[in-house]
C-alpha cells in the first residue's frame, strides 16, 4: 500500500502522540483526501506488528461498507470482520471489527479485549458525553482491557452544533495532524472549486435558530415557494449544461420533489430523489446510476453528506442555508474528490452559506446568534463576488472596496470564493500557538528545526520554521535570533527542544495576530509580520520546575 506523504505524516504523529501522551489523538485530513489508506495502515500495524485487535467505529452503515471495501482493497488479507444490524452482519472475533456504534455499544464484553478503537468521522460523536453511546462502549470496553487507546478522524474538527471535538474532558483530547483544503488542492490531490451565488436572493435574516442550526420548518416555508423554486431550477439547468454529475442539497422533503418536479416538468432534466424515508433499494439504485453517470442529477435532503462518495460530483448546488459550518463544509466536500476528465467543481449556493461561513479552507465559527460577528465574506459591488472581509482590491474586476464601515450587500451576486485568495496581505487574528519540532523527510542529515503553528479559524493553520540548530553566525541562525529577541528576554536556545520548553513555560511573549501574504508564484502562505504583547520578565526560576531546559541551555 503506497501512501501519500501526508498520510504517512498523520500515522508517524499519531504513534508518536501513542508513544509521548496519554490522551487520544485527532487526525485532520479533508474530505477526499483519503482517511481510509490512513486507517487500513494502523491496522495492519496494529495486527501485524503489534499482533493486536483494532476496532473500526462508524456512525453511518454507508461508511461502514465503503471502510469494508476500501480495506479489503488497501490490506488484503488482514482479516476484517463487520458487526452491523443494518448490513445484516455480526462478526466478533477477528483481528480487526468494523462496526456501527448504535450495533455495538452494548456488546463490548462481547467482543473481547481491543487495543485501539478508530473512529471514522470523528464529528459525529455525539457531545453528551455522560449518556451518549459512545462514552458508554468505551468505558465497558476499558473494563476488558484498561490500556484501550482511542484515535479519531475527521475532515472537521469541530461538531456541527457545539464547537471544538477535542478537549481535556472529551474522547479524544489533542489535534496530533491535520492538513488543509488549500495544500490538497495545490497538490492536485483535491479537485479545484469555483463558486457562484444564485441570482434569486432569499432573506434568511428572521430564521430562528434551534440548537444551532435553522429550525428546519421555517426553512423549508421560507425556500419552498413556486418563484424561488422555479427560478433557481432555471440557473442550474443552464449552469450545469457542461457538468456531468449534479448533487443538490434541498430545505426539506417537499422542497426538494418541488425541485425535482420542476427540473422534469420545465427543464427536461431527470433528477433522482433521495430522503430518509426512501427504501434501501430504491435507494441504491439511484445511487448507482448517479455514480455510473447514467443519471446526472440527484437531490436529497440531509441523507448524502457524510459518508457518500462518488468522485464524478462536479457541482454541488446548495439549496437551503445552514448555519453549521461542518455541515456547510460536508456538503461542499462532496465535491472534492477528483476524477478522469473532471476540471474542477462548481458549488451553485442558493442559501448564502459562503457569506455566512467563509471560504471552505478557512471556515469561521459564527456566534450562536448569528448577528455579534461580521460576515467572513462580503460582495463586491461592481461584479457582485464573494471575497474575504481583509480583501482591499477585488480579484475579478479590480473594484477598490470603501472602508469597512462604507460596504454595503446588494441584491444580486454571481462569482463566489469558495476558496480563500491571497494576493494581498491579510490581517488575521490568532488563536492559538503551538510549538513543535520539525525534521526534513527528505534529508535525514538536515538539523531540526522548530516550527510554529498559528491557529487562525477551525480548519486554517499558518506555518513558520525557525533554524535554532543552524551553525552559529550563519544567516538562517541569526533570522532565529532576529525573531526570539523580539519575544523573550530570555537567550536565544541552540536546540529546538529547549526552545519549546522556554516557550510552553511562558517566556514568550503572547501573539495575538499576524499579517501573511502569497507572493507570486508561489505555494504556501508568508507571514510578514506579528503582532505581540508584553515580553515576559525572565529569570532562570521563572520558567517553573515543569520546564525541561537541557543543563547546556541554562543561562546562567
Amino acid at each position: 500500500m503506497k501512501l501519500r506523504d501526508y498520510q504517512q505524516s498523520a500515522i508517524d504523529a499519531v504513534y508518536a502522540h501513542l508513544r509521548e501522551r496519554d490522551d487520544n489523538p485527532l487526525i485532520v485530513i479533508p474530505t477526499g483526501g483519503g482517511k481510509t489508506p490512513v486507517i487500513a495502515s494502523i491496522c495492519s500495524d496494529a495486527v501485524e506488528q503489534w499482533q493486536g485487535r483494532v476496532l473500526v467505529l462508524a456512525h453511518v452503515k454507508e461508511l461502514l461498507a465503503q471502510t469494508v471495501s476500501k480495506l479489503d482493497a488497501v490490506a488484503p488479507g488482514l482479516g476484517v470482520g463487520v458487526y452491523s444490524a443494518g448490513l445484516g452482519r455480526r462478526e466478533l472475533t477477528h483481528a480487526v471489527t468494523i462496526a456501527g456504534i448504535q450495533s455495538i455499544w452494548q456488546r463490548a464484553g462481547e467482543l473481547g479485549p481491543v487495543d485501539l478503537v478508530i473512529v471514522d468521522e470523528a464529528h459525529l460523536i455525539p457531545p453528551d458525553y455522560g449518556e451518549g453511546m459512545y462514552r458508554a462502549f468505551l468505558a465497558d470496553a476499558k473494563l476488558v482491557n484498561p490500556l484501550l487507546r482511542v484515535i479519531g478522524l475527521t475532515a472537521t474538527p469541530f461538531r456541527m452544533r457545539t464547537g471544538m471535538i477535542c478537549a481535556p474532558d472529551g474522547i479524544l483530547n489533542h489535534i496530533c495532524y491535520e492538513v488543509g483544503v488549500r495544500s490538497l488542492i495545490d497538490r492536485g490531490f483535491l479537485a479545484a472549486l469555483k463558486s457562484k451565488s444564485g441570482r434569486v436572493k432569499v432573506d434568511t435574516s428572521q430564521l430562528a435558530l434551534r440548537c444551532g442550526e435553522f429550525v428546519a420548518s421555517e426553512v423549508e416555508e421560507v425556500f419552498d415557494t413556486d418563484e424561488i423554486v422555479e427560478r433557481a431550477c432555471a440557473e442550474i439547468a443552464d449552469e450545469t449544461k457542461t457538468r456531468a454529475s449534479t448533487l443538490l442539497f434541498a430545505a426539506g422533503i417537499a422542497h426538494g420533489r418541488h425541485i425535482v418536479s420542476v427540473l422534469r416538468e420545465r427543464h427536461g432534466i431527470e433528477c433522482g430523489w433521495v430522503d430518509g424515508n426512501t427504501s434501501a433499494s430504491e435507494r441504491a439504485s439511484c445511487i448507482d446510476r448517479f455514480r455510473s453517470g447514467e443519471l446526472r442529477y440527484l437531490a436529497n435532503v440531509n441523507v448524502l453528506t457524510t459518508g457518500f462518495d462518488a468522485p464524478n460530483v462536479d457541482c454541488v448546488a446548495l439549496l437551503r442555508p445552514t448555519a453549521s459550518a461542518g455541515l456547510y463544509y460536508q456538503m461542499v466536500g462532496r465535491g472534492f474528490r477528483v476524477a478522469p476528465g473532471k476540471e474542477d467543481c462548481l458549488i451553485l449556493d442558493f442559501g448564502g452559506n459562503v457569506m455566512r461561513h467563509g471560504p471552505v479552507d478557512d471556515l469561521q465559527l459564527r456566534a450562536r446568534s448569528l448577528g455579534t460577528q461580521a460576515a467572513p465574506m462580503k460582495e463586491c459591488d461592481s461584479c457582485h463576488a464573494l471575497v474575504a472581509t481583509a480583501t482591499r482590491k477585488c480579484p475579478e474586476c479590480g473594484f477598490a472596496f470603501p472602508e469597512p464601515e462604507r460596504t454595503r450587500h446588494e441584491a444580486r451576486a454571481t462569482t463566489a470564493e469558495i476558496i480563500r485568495t491571497n494576493e494581498l496581505p491579510q490581517h488575521l487574528a490568532v488563536s492559538e500557538v503551538r510549538y513543535c519540532e520539525h525534521f526534513k523527510r527528505d534529508d535525514e542529515y538536515a538539523p531540526p528545526t522548530l516550527r510554529v503553528e498559528y491557529r487562525i479559524s477551525f480548519t486554517r493553520w499558518v506555518r513558520e520554521w525557525l533554524c535554532i540548530e543552524h551553525p552559529l553566525g550563519s544567516f538562517p541562525r541569526r533570522k532565529a535570533e532576529v525573531w526570539w529577541r523580539a519575544r523573550s528576554n530570555a537567550p536565544c536556545p541552540q536546540t529546538v527542544a529547549g526552545a519549546i520548553a522556554l516557550a510552553e513555560s511562558g517566556a514568550l511573549a503572547h501573539c495575538s495576530g499576524i499579517v501573511v501574504t502569497r507572493p507570486a508564484g508561489e505555494q504556501y502562505d508568508r507571514i510578514a509580520s506579528h503582532e505581540l504583547g508584553v515580553i515576559p520578565e525572565y529569570s532562570h526560576s521563572s520558567v517553573g520546575t515543569h520546564c525541561t531546559i537541557p543543563d547546556d541551555e541554562i543561562p546562567f
